[in-house]
């Protein structure tokens, strides 16, 4: 019995260590040298250098100042990274039916013309950071009477974050929320009342 029982410990033992501790550290070590931003979290800094968010994490804006983010389901208030998900509600859904509805309301009130499909659905993960660049270029007006600049500003900045599609085949152009926020923040401070 010991003659089996000595090599499946030794065995067990000997992959655990490879396994379990040496291809983790391995892989953790490679990925830090050949990319350190990615496996840093590729976080976003403002310009005194400090830390705001993630270009992967989304963000709530709630201010007129602020390009707003599409909505999200993740969490009670939305955004919360702990709580990563969608609604599972499905399509006919009344409370979804009626959650789209409100949103739809509410950006009618504020600019006319058609609502990006983006503006009124969360997506998969609830923190998505992107938008549509239509949806982005549906808040330059209130973004712009709001820091008291022109529209052609907003809309220059919101062109200097939007991302092309990845590798030019794959998704669509899109916005990084937190991005342009910080970028509106350096160039244009809101005003102070």
């Amino acid at each position: 019995m010991t003659s089996h029982l000595r090599p499946a410990i030794v065995s067990m033992v000997f992959f655990s260590l490879l396994l379990g501790l040496a291809y983790p550290l391995g892989v953790t070590g490679l990925a830090q040298a050949l990319f350190p931003v990615q496996a840093g979290g590729s976080l976003i800094r403002n310009a005194s250098g400090v830390v705001v968010g993630s270009q992967w994490i989304g963000q709530n804006f709630k201010g007129e100042a602020y390009l707003r983010p599409r909505p999200s389901a993740a969490g009670k208030d939305g955004y919360d990274a702990s709580s990563s998900s969608g609604s599972n509600l499905g399509p006919l859904n009344e409370d979804l039916a009626a959650r789209i509805k409100a949103e739809a309301e509410t950006l009618r009130a504020e600019a006319a013309g058609p609502i990006p499909v983006d503006a009124v659905t969360a997506s998969a993960s609830g923190l998505d950071p992107h938008i549509s660049p239509a949806y982005a270029a549906r808040q330059v007006a209130r973004i712009a009477a709001a820091r008291k600049i022109e529209p052609a500003e907003v809309l220059a900045l919101i062109a200097a974050n939007t991302e092309g599609s990845t590798f030019g085949l794959l998704g669509e152009p899109r916005v990084n929320v937190l991005a342009v926020n910080i970028a509106l923040d350096a160039r244009h401070p809101r005003p102070q009342p």
